[in-house]
């Protein structure tokens, strides 16, 4: 076996099944803050236009992506961050994926030398588990950042001799769990830093859609370089997905764009890899990425449940409303491993402890004292389940 596969964590969620062993859930109806799986239901036409492609199943799927998908993703792409030059980018700079979750983890794989003196990731904490799992298994070291809900002062706080050992800097913005969103100044900045010690930028903005109306639309990466005259995008690369922007987690689709010289290397990569996207499927998405009205109305839901339950949380636990993302990272006046025991035994509510999501750096885990709330249930299921906290949280 791969040796180094003895160096991955239990995932989160497989240490919370274990955490929860024993513990008989309150008889009352089960409502899942836990896993960020959004259940509005999935457009009708993109489901539409997947079963009308079904006999594409009888061919061989394409690894680099039908034109009619990446003209699609670049048309998106230019549209909403303001590039241009759609024609390259469908052409060279754009790869569809499987969801981007193998992505993520693929990416590390290509790009990353384990034979080099220096084999440094750097990754935020708390953080999305694969990119730990992915630096290790491609022989590299994982180096946490600490992140908050103020997203540009945690990346203004890495050192140059950090950035200096650095292979590859992945990011997630907006942030998951924290749901904040860099500035264009801190963005720009860590271009720099790139392009100054030679190491690529994965930004993760599978939530850059899911935005309150407030805030209004976050800044993506290429659109920075974009700005700075990086019109090739050199050293950055930008992972989408349809899961949360468009309800579709089942249908495994997004996207990596970016870097002209590392999509060539990471197609190769992907013919032998074997993840090419099912025809249906490329279909499907291409016509997803075409409408925004069907997201216009997803933000807008996710708007009325946090405007529902944000003042019944309020009262009971420091809370804050996060400018992007589906999560809510409230700090808690108990310890967060014996909260989630406690909403599962009193009141049959999943939640994540925030230490779980995390990794002890100095003896500080940024996690802890923190749980994640996922407000992807029903309006009247989260305001349900804030009354169901704050009745734990008075005991």
């Amino acid at each position: 076996m791969n040796p180094e596969l003895a160096l991955l964590q239990p995932y989160p969620f497989e240490k919370i099944r274990v955490l929860l062993d024993g513990i008989t859930p309150a008889d009352k109806t089960r409502i899942a803050l836990s896993v960020g799986e959004p259940k509005h239901a999935a457009p009708q036409f993109v489901l539409d236009a997947l079963a009308e492609k079904l006999r594409g199943v009888e061919n061989y799927p394409s690894t680099r992506g039908s034109e009619e998908l990446r003209g699609s993703i670049a048309t998106w792409l230019t549209q909403r961050f303001s590039l241009n030059n759609v024609e390259k980018l469908s052409a060279s700079q754009i790869l569809p994926v499987n969801g981007t979750r193998e992505a993520l983890f693929a990416i590390a794989q290509c790009v990353l030398d384990r034979t080099a003196k220096s084999r440094d990731v750097l990754m935020p904490n708390p953080f999305y588990q694969i990119y730990e799992g992915a630096t290790l298994l491609a022989g590299c070291k994982p180096v946490f950042y600490s992140i908050s809900a103020s997203g540009d002062e945690d990346i203004n706080a890495i050192t140059d001799e950090q950035f200096q050992s650095c292979q590859l800097f992945y990011l997630c913005n907006p942030g998951n769990p924290t749901g904040s969103v860099l500035s264009a100044k801190t963005l720009k900045h860590l271009i720099e830093k790139a392009h100054r010690h030679q190491f690529y930028i994965v930004s993760d903005e599978c939530y850059s859609e899911i935005y309150r109306a407030s805030a209004g639309a976050p800044v993506g990466l290429l659109e920075v370089a974009h700005t700075m005259g990086n019109t090739d995008y050199k050293q950055c690369l930008v992972f989408h997905s349809l899961s949360k922007r468009s309800n579709l987690p089942g249908l495994r689709s997004g996207f990596i764009a970016g870097d002209e010289s590392v999509i060539e290397q990471f197609l190769l990569y992907r013919t032998y890899h074997g993840c090419s996207m099912a025809p249906p499927v490329q279909h499907a998405s291409a016509i997803a990425w075409q409408d925004e009205l069907h997201v216009e109305a997803n933000r807008q839901a996710y708007d009325e449940k946090y405007d529902a339950v944000l003042p019944l949380l309020e009262s009971v636990m420091k809370v804050e409303k996060p400018d992007a993302g589906f999560y809510l990272w409230p700090s808690l006046p108990v310890e967060d491993t014996s909260f989630t025991q406690s909403m599962l035994e009193h009141q049959n509510v999943a939640v994540v402890p925030g230490s779980y999501l995390g990794r002890e750096v100095a003896g500080v885990n940024p996690g802890a004292g923190h749980v994640r709330l996922a407000l992807v249930a029903e309006l009247d299921e989260c305001i349900d389940a804030a009354h169901r906290l704050v009745s734990v949280l008075e005991r």
